[in-house]
């Protein structure tokens, strides 16, 4: 049955989900029922063609890429995929009608991913970012207003924001390793070797802004969502702030992480707060 297929298939989004990220997947566990497959879902899609271009160092990425693209488009098309990856999200972009512009937008920043090893503009990091991160918040805020479209106009700044905190917090965190293992720079005229506590505040600065841009959205979200998001915007401002207090030649020699009971804490206090209606 079409049916038991589709339900395999969202286990599989959910397991990649939980064994790829354990914060995304606490803040996931957060959200109404009816949202968490679908975010799932998403997560599993976007992971899924990151792999393909960060990961796979001795295929033909380029040939992967553009055969998981082809996969994708058709499971658009027919509305089924023998890929249960994608077909999970095929399910989640027609059920809450998310913009086919967003996914293309995203893969277009894969793509560069394939050719692009250093972005001299802002104008260049900021559509990389804008594909890569932000359209993800776009596709779950889509989800989560359930085709409220003028809310979703009203709070697509603060989701774009949220995405791009953390997205350059990742940036940060794998400053080392997008260069030793990709050769990978995404910080616009980011000198490795000058990389010093000036530039990270800088940097920080910035991720900052977006973060006190972004909080002002996720009060605003249905309850459903609320709780789920505002936990993954905690757990990754104690990144941040972990980051903050970590000597920048560290950062270029390690991989900073925010330990599992830390986590938990984040979470507790999250959950405590929602229920006294502080949120």
């Amino acid at each position: 049955m079409k049916t038991h297929f589709d339900s395999i298939s969202y286990e599989c989004s959910k397991l990649v989900t939980q064994r790829y990220s354990t914060s995304f997947t606490l803040g996931t566990r957060m959200l109404a029922t009816k949202h968490r497959k679908h975010i799932y879902n998403i997560y599993g899609f976007v992971r899924f063609a990151d792999e393909i271009v960060d990961s796979f160092h001795n295929f033909d990425k380029k040939d992967l890429l553009k055969r998981f693209e082809e996969d994708l488009n058709h499971a658009l098309d027919s509305k089924i995929s023998l890929n249960p990856i994608l077909n999970s999200l095929h399910n989640t972009v027609h059920e809450n009608n998310i913009p086919r512009d967003l996914i293309d937008a995203f893969l277009k920043s894969m793509n560069m991913d394939l050719y692009k090893q250093k972005y001299n503009t802002e104008e260049e990091y900021q559509e990389y970012i804008y594909g890569s991160a932000d359209v993800v918040g776009l596709m779950c805020l889509n989800v989560f207003l359930e085709g409220d479209k003028d809310q979703y106009q009203q709070l697509k700044p603060q989701a774009m924001a949220l995405g791009s905190a953390f997205q350059k917090v990742n940036f940060l965190r794998d400053l080392n390793a997008d260069f030793e293992v990709l050769d990978r720079t995404y910080f616009p005229n980011l000198d490795l070797s000058n990389f010093n506590e000036k530039s990270k505040a800088t940097i920080i600065a910035e991720i900052e802004k977006d973060f006190d841009h972004a909080l002002e959205g996720i009060f605003m979200l249905p309850e459903s969502a609320r709780l789920g998001v505002y936990t993954a915007y905690k757990y990754y401002r104690k990144l941040l702030l972990k980051l903050k207090n970590t000597p920048s030649r560290k950062i270029q020699s390690a991989r900073i992480r925010v330990p599992n009971y830390q986590k938990m804490s984040v979470l507790a206090q999250s959950y405590l707060k929602f229920h006294l209606n502080l949120l």
